[in-house]
């Protein structure tokens, strides 16, 4: 028949979360609660925990009480300033001493932006101790109970954050495909299909999700002969899981009004490739054939058939040229 043929190019992925994140504590003290449980699924921005506040909280209060007490000090070293200015038109002070105002002035002035700054790392430091979803995901296993004393050198974290949907999936396919591969990416995104590992599957093994090619490594890998690409795709049903293998199929070409036959057709002999065709009369003719593409589905017939005649798939093995063959009913 003629109909149009998608040509995939087959290889074996690896599949890989999007964004993976290691929750660490910034500061330390010990950890008052834990508000998520292993598998939840969080937002960005969702607290996770809490770490006691309370010397941060401190800190944060000194430092405030420090900026307006000097504060105070520049507001009376000001008025100072200005008295001494007033003097110094009229000769009542010396110069030097109005001065010496304006350099207090400019050093409590510094002082102050000082404070502010201590302020606002305490107020950083104080917000370290509610720690929040970095990412959209899913958490893994709690690494600390609540009551532990955390540090922010603690290598382990409080826990791994994944994120699932949408998710990507690493492959790898022979060199020799790098243009039909580079041609597909021109044209557009390239549809890629990931699909189970199953030694046992037949040809129409079920498709775990559909995605489309995202990157294709800029280098070919001189060890292997191989390049590297990634896809993506939604995981909607969370059908793919980091970690698993999968393979990938990438479309390439859609081939228009092709000719095709079913592969078991196919014959190979000396002079090529060939197949039976089976006439009005019941007869079977050896006839060589062309093979373009070919997979587990389908054969691509570029010369040698037309659409509507007929071909032996199965009892080949019996016939010869002119024999007269009698069809079986599936």
């Amino acid at each position: 028949e003629a109909r149009d043929v998608a040509v995939y190019l087959e290889g074996l992925g690896t599949v890989q979360a999007s964004a993976t994140v290691t929750v660490k504590p910034m500061v330390d003290g010990p950890l008052l609660e834990v508000r998520f449980k292993e598998g939840q699924d969080v937002h960005a921005g969702d607290v996770l925990a809490r770490i006691d506040p309370r010397i941060y909280q401190a800190a944060l209060d000194g430092a405030v009480a420090k900026k307006k007490q000097d504060e105070a000090t520049l507001a009376n070293a000001r008025l100072d300033m200005a008295r001494y200015a007033k003097l110094a038109v009229t000769a009542y002070t010396s110069a030097q001493q109005a001065d010496t105002a304006r350099s207090l002035v400019a050093q409590l002035e510094a002082q102050v932006q000082s404070d502010q700054a201590q302020i606002d790392n305490a107020r950083t430091q104080l917000s370290y101790t509610t720690i929040t979803a970095p990412i959209d995901g899913r958490v893994g296993f709690r690494q600390v109970d609540s009551g532990n004393i955390v540090h922010a050198a603690d290598l382990a974290g409080l826990v791994v954050i994944t994120t699932l949907r949408p998710i990507t999936v690493q492959f790898t396919l022979p060199q020799q495909d790098l243009p039909a591969v580079a041609a597909a990416m021109a044209a557009g995104p390239p549809e890629v299909l990931s699909l189970p590992q199953d030694a046992n599957a037949g040809p129409r093994r079920p498709v775990l999700d559909a995605g489309t090619l995202t990157v294709l490594d800029n280098l070919v890998d001189p060890a292997t002969g191989t390049i590297r690409l990634r896809a993506s795709f939604p995981n909607e049903r969370l059908t793919l899981w980091p970690g698993a293998f999968v393979t990938v199929r990438l479309r390439v070409q859609t081939l228009i009004d092709a000719i095709v036959v079913a592969p078991v057709a196919v014959q190979r002999g000396p002079q090529g490739p060939y197949v039976y065709v089976v006439n009005a009369e019941l007869k079977a003719a050896r006839r060589p054939v062309k093979v373009g593409h070919e997979d587990q589905l389908a054969s691509v017939i570029t010369d040698g058939l037309q659409p509507g005649e007929r071909v032996v798939i199965d009892g080949a093995s019996r016939l010869t040229d002119g024999a007269r063959v009698a069809i079986a009913q599936p």
